[in-house]
């Protein structure tokens, strides 16, 4: 394999600084609710999850019932902050636009907020009619079901196999090798953590970057080593 089929984006914590901000009121709103969490708390467990699920697996975990109405005031929340303080990763416009191969971003966030958040960082003309929201895909199973990825890999004709996908979570890389696709780990976003790295390698990832600049060097160099050759 020369060249991927498909290059897959996550999008917050990946393409855009999003992560550390929806964490940073979430954490407040479960405080508040009785839980005590931090935001870099929520960013080493939960990244990647979508906040009804970080919601259920509390409530599993701490047998702590929250109010339904919490999703409703975290996504209104979130949405206005984001809307002022999202920022681009640094270095990613060049490095999503030397990718040759096709490309799309697989996301937990609805299509609406991924596009207003992809425009305020003028990253939206690289992926433009490119966005799967898994919410708004045939199953709307989040990651870590693998459904967001094999929808995108089916709608361009990509063998899995030859698919690549850029992730900051552990929850995304599950959902992207239990897709059957190669995986690069990313720690290059604010909500970034000691052991980072180790954890995305853990879960799947063939190798991690934390600068977009790497990305053009590691796409080639795995394309040409394939485990399946």
């Amino acid at each position: 394999m020369t060249q991927p089929e498909l290059v897959i984006f996550d999008c917050d914590g990946v393409l855009v600084d999003s992560e550390i901000i929806a964490a940073r009121i979430e954490a407040e709103l479960l405080t508040a609710a009785g839980f005590e969490i931090s935001a870099e708390e929520i960013a080493e467990a939960y990244a990647g999850l979508t906040f009804k699920d970080i919601m259920l697996k509390i409530e599993e975990k701490a047998a702590i019932p929250f109010q339904a109405s919490l999703i409703t005031q975290a996504e209104e929340l979130v949405d206005r902050k984001l809307k002022t303080d999202v920022r681009a990763i640094d270095g990613v416009h060049e490095a999503v636009a030397a990718v040759i191969a096709p490309r799309c971003i697989c996301s937990n966030s609805t299509t609406e907020r991924i596009e207003m958040m992809l425009e305020r960082t003028r990253i939206l003309p690289l992926f433009k009619g490119r966005i799967f929201s898994a919410l708004e895909t045939p199953s709307k199973k989040p990651k870590p079901s693998p459904d967001v990825f094999l929808h995108a890999a089916s709608t361009y004709g990509a063998d899995p196999a030859k698919t690549f996908v850029i992730e900051d979570s552990v929850h995304g890389i599950s959902g992207a090798v239990s897709a059957g696709m190669r995986v690069i780990g990313f720690t290059g976003g604010a909500h970034s953590y000691p052991g980072h790295a180790d954890m995305l390698t853990e879960a799947g990832a063939e190798t991690v970057i934390r600068r977009w600049a790497d990305l053009g060097g590691v796409l080639q160099a795995l394309s040409m080593w394939s485990e399946h050759a």
